[in-house]
């Protein structure tokens, strides 16, 4: 008999603990969080309610600020960041969601829940903390 197979849902595998910055600060801003939160990427909250969030990463931050040599501290948030960003739901499964980065090539992907961002997730999560759930 065939053992029924186990779903594993974005939300067993997503970071809870993501930073967030606002469009308006700088780039040195961004990069100060980032490096005290030991991270590469932070989401960038919303202005209002009708907005959509965004995200920076350091790729962006290397390819629009310092391959262009653009101080730090003269180049805002908004103006390098990525946004809208593609989105996920908790309950998604990992396979789906895992297509989902193949398809769009994507990084990382916000969780979004009730129109609030509540963890962050990766193509590392998904296979190294995903994959893995299966072989306990």
């Amino acid at each position: 008999m065939i053992p029924p197979r186990v779903v594993i849902r974005v939300k067993d595998v997503m970071k809870t603990d993501f930073g967030t910055i606002d469009g308006i600060a700088t780039i040195g801003d961004a990069l100060k969080k980032m490096k005290s939160l030991k991270t590469a990427v932070l989401i960038v909250n919303k202005r209002h309610e009708d907005d959509e969030y965004g995200m920076i990463n350091s790729g962006d931050i290397a390819r629009h600020v310092l391959a262009k040599d653009r101080a730090p501290d003269r180049v805002n948030v908004y103006e390098i960041m990525s946004k809208p960003v593609i989105s996920v739901r908790p309950d998604m499964d990992i396979r789906y969601c895992s297509r989902l980065f193949a398809d769009y090539n994507l990084v990382r992907a916000p969780v979004i829940e009730n129109n609030k961002v509540i963890g962050i997730v990766s193509p590392n999560s998904l296979v190294l903390d995903g994959m893995c759930k299966t072989c306990e």
